[in-house]
């Protein structure tokens, strides 16, 4: 179980990253608001990776020790996390040279969603109940 979970992490992982990476570029063409020095490309997949093997193991203790309800009750805590992650940019402090600073929540807050969307869409494909 915790072979296809952790695989599941580090492929919904990968693919949140690639899409933070890419949506982190599309933000910037359209709103010409540079925040790669705060926020590369590395950190963008390095965080969702993270998120993505946090998620595998996580959801592996919770199948261990809850059994039949360790599902609904990953998914929720997961859920909880990714919306109490989002304090972590809404109180991140910029470098003061840094231009449209009021525009950097709304890049990185809907990131924190990537490893989560990621893990409830590949989930079935991985490990099926």
């Amino acid at each position: 179980m915790f072979k296809k979970a952790l695989l599941l992490g580090l492929i919904s992982g990968i693919l949140a990253g690639i899409a933070g990476i890419v949506y982190a570029r599309i933000y910037y063409k359209i709103n010409e608001a540079d925040f790669s020095k705060i926020v590369g490309t590395i950190r963008i997949l390095a965080s969702s990776l993270f998120g993505g093997v946090l998620a595998a193991i996580g959801y592996t203790v919770a199948d261990k020790l809850l059994k039949a309800k360790g599902e609904i009750v990953f998914n929720l805590l997961f859920t909880l996390l990714s919306f109490a992650s989002l304090l972590l940019p809404i109180g991140f402090k910029l470098p003061l040279d840094m231009q449209t600073p009021e525009l950097f929540p709304g890049m990185v807050i809907p990131m924190h969603f990537f490893p989560a969307l990621g893990w409830y869409t590949l989930k079935p494909l991985f490990i099926k109940k």
